[in-house]
């Protein structure tokens, strides 16, 4: 849920059309603010897409190395070849 919105007004747009006899605990506050709900924050791992293998990674990045070096020397008036 967005920090900045009213739990309210979250729970009535993507919780009631989905669970229409859910309701708030307002009794669950948050110690720090003392507003409805706790505030934290959930990192939901079953929906972890793992990076792609770092060879393909880099082979994408030496495709387009030539033109980093060249955007680089037009900012820094460098040389394109001087690593």
């Amino acid at each position: 849920m967005p920090l900045a919105e009213r739990v309210e007004a979250f729970f009535e747009r993507e919780v009631k059309p989905h669970v229409p006899d859910a309701w708030i605990d307002t009794d669950k506050r948050d110690p720090k603010d003392g507003q409805v709900g706790i505030i934290g924050y959930e990192i939901n791992f079953n929906r972890y897409t793992p990076p792609r293998p770092l060879e393909e990674i880099e082979s994408d990045i030496r495709v387009i190395e030539p033109d980093i070096l060249k955007m680089l020397s037009e900012v820094t008036g460098g040389s394109e070849g001087g690593r």
